[in-house]
Order: C-alpha cells, then structure tokens, then sequence
C-alpha cells in the first residue's frame, strides 16, 4: 500500500513536471515568433535609414538628370535609358535580395526591339511594356522595403501607364522621359 502511494506521488510528480515542461516550451515558442516579427518590422526600418550609395543606381541618376541627348528615330536614348534602368533597377534589387533576372530578361528583349527598325511604328508599344514591368519591379521592392516611398512608387507607376502603347514614341517623349525622371527619383531614394 505504501508503494502504491509512492507510485502516485512519483506519477503526479511526473504529469507535473511534464505539463509545466509544455508549458515552458510553448512560452519560448511564442517569444521567438514575437521576436522574428519585431526583427521583420525593424528591418524594413533600417532599410530607410541606411543609404547603399550603389555605383550603378547613381550612374542612372546622373544618366537621366544629364539628359544632353535627345529622343530620335533611331531610338538610341531610350534603348540606354532601358539598359541603365535595369542595371539599376537589378544592382538594387541585389542589395535587398530580390530576384529579378526574369524580368529583366523581358525588359531587356523589349529594350533591344526599339533599335531594330526605326521606322517601325511599335516601339512604345514595346517601350510601354519595359516600363510596366520596371515599374512593377519596383514597386513591389518598395512595397517590400521601402514603406516611406509609397508616393514616389506610385508616380512611378503613374508614369508607366501614360506611356500610350497606340501613339508614337516622339509624340510623347514627355510622357517617356517623365518615365525615367520617376524612377530615377525612386531609385535614388531607395540608394
């Protein structure tokens, strides 16, 4: 009889100390989840504050704000403006870990399409489409990292539809250059 008791004690003792075991694993459970989503919230913080100063990104920058060519038949411009968008758009991509090869691999085939043949009369449709997948690229980097440049994604995306695919491209050089004004202005804050 003694025994018994001693077994139910040793058996109580057990189930105790096997809940409270649970119990303490689940509380470190949650505590790490909180922590991983403060860290998630802290850095898409930090990712404002730090500025990268990417070679690339300011060399699309100074690119667009030299702007000593002008828009012609041959389309020249514009297939560099494309080249040094990607580039920048993919070194910045790169520095926040966002794969973008794909796209750029489309932005690219687009890009080489205007300087074909420049009396085709396509090529804003072709540059209408480079500029909606750049402006989707980065828009979803600033959505993913950039929380404060919401504005300046969106005049982007702005700037990407007023691209009209129907017109000529040198009956609104406006509209494209303002394409490349736009995301030279996000990406330089992005940098």
């Amino acid at each position: 009889m003694k025994l018994k008791k001693t077994q139910k004690a040793m058996l109580y003792s057990l189930k105790l100390f096997s809940g409270l075991g649970l119990l303490t694993l689940l509380i470190m459970f949650m505590s790490c989840n909180n922590n991983k989503k403060e860290n998630k919230d802290e850095d898409v913080a930090d990712m404002m504050s730090v500025k990268e100063n990417n070679s690339t990104v300011s060399a699309y920058v100074s690119f667009i704000q030299a702007d000593t060519s002008q828009m012609s038949l041959d389309h020249a411009f514009t297939n560099e403006a494309l080249s040094e968008l990607m580039a920048a758009t993919t070194a910045m991509a790169g520095e926040i870990g966002f794969d973008v090869k794909g796209d750029m691999d489309k932005v690219k085939e687009y890009a080489n399409n205007i300087t074909k043949n420049p009396y085709e009369t396509s090529h804003a449709d072709d540059i209408r489409k480079a500029a909606d997948i750049l402006s989707t690229v980065l828009y979803n980097m600033q959505q993913a990292k950039y929380a404060d440049l919401a504005n300046e994604a969106g005049e982007v995306k702005s700037a990407a539809t007023a691209i009209n695919p129907d017109v000529l491209t040198l009956d609104q050089k406006d509209a494209v250059k303002s394409f490349f004004d736009k995301s030279a202005d996000l990406l330089q804050k992005m940098n």
